[in-house]
């Protein structure tokens, strides 16, 4: 079997599992339909088969389901009516293909010009050899129905609940709106943290040493007549305290903005953060619309710099990304792809780790998030059990 039926053949395995169990969860949903009656229990129930349709459709949703109860309770009804006649499709034809295959054996045992079942419907067996070609017959037309007629009925299926379960244009701004809200909130308060944080650095240690910086070149003055040696030495000190100073504020400044993104521009930033990487890294830089253009090679400036805050969040969700990769994910491996498309830049970092990732275990994923979303940007994750880990990142560059 070549590549092209082996597909076809997993796939009907998979639509046959996926209606079976649609079957099974609506003559569930009539059941308990006083439960699902109440709000939450519909959503979770929804949630439920929007993730199996994802699943089936092989798309990277959440599954999450975020429209109106409305929404859903006519998505349930639609739900419960296709459910129950493609299953029974499925069963017919299934069914019978089984069935037929298990039971020819025992036609033998039927009495002389008893008509057989299925397609040999009113035709009478008269020997072993009626039996078996009437049989094989009917087992594989109804297999080759089974094979051609499942995936599509599937993947309909599987549509229209993501069809039904998708918010509308209004449905997606209001949680476009809500989810701004509660990034900026979020950014707000981090913004505000991290004021407090430098303010802090510079009070008890750069504005500590520039004091007794002063002090001492104060002193110094008192006594250049007096007493040279002891000015010497004064002023020694002082030079230590000014370059212990220098060094706290260009740490300080580091953790502002990094100043490699303000030296080198982003693309020589992550060619250097690529370098100096603890895993090895293939760094992609291009522009889909000017890939060939001799006067920027990196892609990144064909349509003018982005903003700095954009740099500043794309440098540090690569440099977060690989830093994960190498700590978490045991990988040894990654790939860095960054590329402007019109008013977006388009970030994908992939990594030959174990996979797994979890946002919520702490591992740096939920403050990409954060710092993405507080941009109006995205964020997707997809990282199955055993690899690999790919995270990809769009960002608004438009004025």
């Amino acid at each position: 079997m070549n590549d092209q039926g082996a597909g076809r053949l997993s796939e009907t395995w998979r639509g046959l599992g996926y209606l079976l169990g649609s079957l099974c969860t609506a003559a569930l949903a009539v059941l308990a339909l006083p439960v699902l009656a109440v709000p939450a229990a519909a959503r979770a129930w929804a949630s439920w088969h929007r993730r199996h349709a994802d699943r089936l459709l092989r798309s990277a949703r959440s599954g999450a389901v975020r429209v109106g109860p409305w929404r859903v309770l006519g998505w349930l009804c639609v739900c419960i009516v296709t459910s129950v006649a493609f299953g029974l499709v499925v069963v017919l034809c299934a069914g019978n293909a089984v069935t037929t295959a298990v039971t020819v054996p025992l036609w033998w045992a039927l009495p002389a010009g008893t008509p057989a079942g299925g397609f040999a419907a009113g035709v009478p067996l008269t020997g072993w050899g009626t039996a078996l070609t009437l049989g094989t017959a009917q087992a594989v037309a109804f297999a080759a129905l089974t094979y051609w007629l499942v995936p599509p009925l599937a993947r309909l299926h599987a549509r229209t609940c993501v069809a039904m379960l998708s918010p509308s244009t209004a449905e997606r701004l209001a949680q476009r709106v809500e989810t701004l809200t509660g990034t900026r909130a979020e950014a707000m308060n981090a913004h505000g943290a991290e004021l407090r944080r430098i303010e802090r650095d510079l009070h008890d240690g750069t504005q500590a040493r520039l004091v007794a910086l002063v002090m001492r070149l104060g002193v110094a003055r008192e006594l250049l007549e007096d007493d040279p040696r002891l000015v010497s030495g004064l002023l020694a000190e002082a030079h230590e305290n000014a370059e212990e100073a220098m060094a706290e504020l260009r740490a300080v400044i580091r953790t502002i903005h990094p100043p490699i993104l303000a030296d080198r521009g982003l693309a020589g930033a992550l060619t250097a953060l690529a370098a100096r990487s603890a895993i090895d890294t293939t760094l992609d830089l291009e522009d889909p619309e000017d890939p060939e253009d001799p006067e920027d090679p990196d892609g990144l400036a064909a349509h003018g710099a982005a903003p700095a805050a954009v740099e500043a969040v794309a440098y540090y969700t690569i440099a977060e990304a690989l830093t994960n990769a190498a700590k978490h994910s045991r990988a040894t491996r990654s790939t860095v792809r960054v590329a402007r498309d019109g008013d977006r830049l388009a970030i994908e970092v992939t990594d030959d780790g174990v996979g797994g990732a979890d946002e919520t275990l702490g591992t740096g994923i939920a403050g990409i998030r954060h710092r993405v979303l507080a941009l109006d940007g995205t964020v997707r994750l997809h990282s199955p059990a055993g690899g690999p880990t790919t995270i990809t990142v769009s960002l608004p560059c438009g004025s």
